[in-house]
């Protein structure tokens, strides 16, 4: 190595000149013929040097560890768009092709939660009806039974059979007509799940529906063997009525790397769910998912189920209807405040809670196309009017469900970021802030900056979609100065910028006041 290289690169560090010079003069150091344990100290400490070295207002240069990470996904900076800004400052103090329209994968979840907390408020709820036009005699209700949707995003399994219990409580043992479910408050477009990726029986992939059950999903349990070849236990929750479990799993002798990788799932008439592949003991017991039926199906087996689980009795069927006017409500049952749901959906970034989100504030609209009722494009509408009238551009800004499983999706960084300076103002800032994944603790940012100084300092929202990866929330920095952080990574390389994006959040933690 030069003589003059150390030397040069502490100049270069502690007087901030410039950051490509700084970038190669570390990777100069990194590939020096010094032993490989003085190397790793090394660069450890010019980068730590480096990284902590916050930019002037106006700096649109990438910090040097983030320029450093692109540059070994070779990732360009023209795929980049970066927005970082404190709290109390009157504007950004990184801004890197922020007004660019990006793909923000999940990260769109948090312009959905801006919408339904600014619209609709934090406490709200949604409220499922149950109701009968007809009467009860010795325990026989004479006619049909209606449970009427509100688009609740988390009526589950449990809260399903609340439902069903109550009904027997009041004296109900059978139901000579039908159980009809009444899903009609959202007028909704044709929804294919096959549409985005192939992938129809994920439940990433089901759409909304205005009487939604347990987030259309079917949970499996898998219980490998102790010796290949041996058979994969599985149990299914909740229960589907007429839906049959095929399983033909087994147990495999491969390291636990991708677990599910070997997994496969069709649906055959029947309908019959078969589970084919092999699971890697090594792996240890799992919890895999489906969506076998459609939304409206799904609610109708879930609620045969639980009827006859209750021990009630139906001479008719469970079937997709409307409610007459003349039906006299028996019950109703309240979701849990918005607050929850928005934390559910964020913290594991559920796409059904935010695809019926939008749908919801659809039915809010009061515009010039509030008569085409769809309700997934009036929320979209609503979504991007309630951000315009907060003083936001939204010029760039393409919705297409809220959830951020799009490829035509679009947000520049600059809105994301003036959006979550906006939240911290708004009355709910601290349930929309707690709704956020934290980084090395919890939600799917679990497994970020879990060694670094920075873990359990960001509230962060990840989106992840093949070309895409981006990150949004607040930074807590060392010197106790919170900061809204964005970072959108458009490109075929894009799943490799993980380090970039820590990168970036530890740079703003070690912020210098």
């Amino acid at each position: 190595m030069h003589p003059n290289g150390r030397s040069s690169c502490l100049r270069l560090t502690f007087y901030r000149r410039e950051r490509a010079d700084l970038s190669h003069c570390i990777k100069r150091l990194c590939r020096s013929a010094l032993s490989r344990c003085l190397r790793l100290a090394l660069c450890t400490a010019f980068g730590s040097l480096s990284l902590f070295a916050f930019p002037a207002a106006g700096d649109d240069a990438l910090p040097p560890a983030v320029r450093l990470a692109l540059g070994s996904a070779q990732i360009p900076d023209s795929a980049v768009s970066v927005w970082v800004q404190p709290v109390d400052a009157p504007a950004p103090s990184l801004s890197v092709n922020a007004r660019a329209g990006m793909n923000p994968a999940s990260v769109m979840k948090l312009v959905t939660a801006f919408a339904a907390f600014d619209q609709l408020g934090p406490t709200h709820t949604w409220s499922t009806r149950v109701a009968s036009d007809t009467t009860v005699s010795q325990g026989v209700l004479t006619g049909n039974l209606y449970v009427v949707g509100s688009g609740d995003p988390a009526l589950d399994k449990d809260r399903v059979g609340k439902l069903l219990r109550r009904l027997r409580g009041l004296g109900i043992e059978r139901i000579a007509g039908d159980i009809v479910l009444d899903g009609s408050v959202l007028q909704l477009p044709p929804h294919d799940p096959d549409a985005f990726d192939g992938r129809g029986l994920r439940p990433y992939n089901s759409g909304p529906h205005g009487l939604l059950m347990h987030y259309n999903t079917l949970e499996l349990a898998l219980f490998p063997g102790r010796q290949p070849n041996e058979a994969v236990t599985v149990l299914a929750e909740p229960p589907l009525a007429g839906v049959v479990v095929d399983n033909r799993l087994v147990t495999s002798a491969a390291g636990c790397d991708v677990w599910y990788r070997d997994l496969e799932a069709r649906i055959e008439p029947g309908p019959r769910l078969v589970l084919s592949g092999s699971l890697p003991a090594a792996c240890g017991p799992r919890t895999w998912s489906a969506a076998p039926l459609a939304p409206a199906e799904f609610g109708a087996a879930l609620v045969a189920a639980l009827w006859a689980e209750a021990g009630g009795r139906l001479d008719g069927q469970v079937r997709s209807g409307l409610t007459p006017a003349s039906a006299q409500t028996l019950l109703t049952h309240e979701s849990p405040p918005l607050a929850d749901i928005v934390r559910d959906m964020n913290k594991w970034s559920n796409n059904v809670i935010a695809r019926q989100l939008l749908a919801s504030l659809g039915t809010t609209y009061q515009g010039e196309a509030a008569e085409a009722r769809d309700m997934v494009t009036l929320g979209a509408r609503a979504t991007a009017e309630r951000l315009a009238t907060a003083g936001l551009p939204v010029d760039s800004l393409v919705i297409e469900n809220g959830a951020g499983l799009s490829r035509i999706e679009r947000v520049p960084a600059e809105t994301l970021g003036q959006m979550l300076l906006l939240a911290w103002q708004r009355p709910w800032m601290p349930e929309y802030i707690s709704a956020l994944p934290v980084a090395g603790l919890d939600g799917t940012a679990r497994r970020r900056l879990r060694n670094s100084p920075a873990s359990g300092q960001a509230h962060i929202k990840t989106g992840t979609l093949n070309g895409v990866r981006a990150i949004a929330g607040y930074v807590l920095d060392r010197n106790s100065r919170r900061h809204v952080v964005v970072m959108m990574v458009n490109h075929p390389e894009a799943g490799a910028s993980a380090s970039a994006q820590d990168a970036l959040l530890e740079w703003v933690w070690g912020a210098q006041p």
